[in-house]
C-alpha cells in the first residue's frame, strides 16, 4: 500500500500555517489527509492555531482564550490570511482531516461540531492527550482517533490499544522499530511527523510506517513518483 500523506497544518513549509491558504494549497498538491490544530476562543469558537497564543503566528499577542473570535479576525496570519475556525476549513476544502485537539472541552465543542455537520467519516480526531481521546471516544463512540506522541512514543502501542485509537503518529527521531512491530501486532497503524527530507523518507521506509506528516508538497510528490 502506497504511503499515507498528511499535510501538516495545511502545507506549513510553503504558506501561512493552519490558514485557509495553507488548506487550499494541500489539497492542490494532492495530499491524502489534511491536519490541523484547535483551540477555544474566549466566546468558544473553534479557532485553528497551533499554539495557545497568536504571538508566533500572527501580528498579535496573548492567549487565544483571552479573546473573542471578532478579536481574532482582525489578526494577520500570514500574507493578508485571517485566523479561521473548524467550519470553515470543512467548507473550504473536501479532503479528509486530521483536527488535532488539546483538551477536554476541545474535544467537547468539536464533538458537537462533528455531529451538527456530519463529519463523522470525514474526520479522524488527533492529540497528545489521552483524557482529550478518551473523552472524544466519549461523545462519538465510532470516530476514528489517534494518539499524538513524543517523548512518550515508547509507549504508543499499549496507549492506542487502551484508548482505541486506530493509529498513532509519533515523532520520527523517536521511533524505533520495536514501536511500530508492537503497533502493527495490534493492528495500529503509524505515520511519523514531520517528514521533510529525503533522510527522513527513508528512515520512513526502513520502518515500514503507514504513512507521513510533512510541511512540503515535495515529499508528497516523492512519495508518488519515487524516480521524478
Amino acid at each position: 500500500m502506497p504511503l499515507l500523506t498528511v499535510g501538516h497544518r495545511g502545507v506549513m513549509g510553503v504558506e501561512p500555517e493552519n490558514t485557509l491558504r495553507s488548506f487550499v494549497r494541500a489539497e492542490r498538491e494532492g495530499f491524502d489527509v489534511i491536519e490541523l490544530d484547535l483551540h477555544l476562543s474566549r466566546d468558544g469558537a473553534l479557532v485553528v492555531m497551533h499554539d495557545a497564543d497568536v504571538d508566533r503566528t500572527t501580528d498579535g499577542s496573548g492567549p487565544i482564550a483571552e479573546k473573542t473570535l471578532a478579536e481574532l479576525r482582525e489578526l494577520d496570519a500570514g500574507q493578508g490570511e485571517r485566523v479561521p475556525v473548524f467550519e470553515e476549513v470543512v467548507a473550504a476544502v473536501s479532503a479528509p482531516l486530521q483536527a488535532e485537539i488539546k483538551d477536554r472541552a476541545a474535544a467537547r465543542v468539536l464533538a458537537r461540531a462533528v455531529e451538527r455537520l456530519d463529519l463523522h467519516e470525514r474526520v479522524r480526531v488527533i492529540s497528545f492527550h489521552d483524557d482529550a481521546l478518551r473523552e472524544t471516544r466519549g461523545l462519538l463512540p465510532e470516530i476514528p482517533i489517534a494518539l499524538v506522541t513524543g517523548s512518550s512514543t515508547p509507549t504508543a502501542p499499549e496507549r492506542a490499544v487502551d484508548l482505541g485509537a486506530g493509529m498513532v503518529s509519533c515523532e520520527l527521531r523517536r521511533l524505533t522499530a520495536d514501536v511500530v512491530e508492537r503497533c502493527h501486532a495490534a493492528g495500529v497503524e503509524v505515520i511519523s511527523w514531520t517528514v521533510n527530507t529525503d533522510r527522513d523518507l527513508a528512515r520512513v521506509r526502513e520502518l515500514d510506517l503507514d504513512g507521513v506528516v510533512t510541511d512540503l508538497p515535495a515529499v508528497r510528490r516523492a512519495i508518488i513518483d519515487p524516480a521524478a
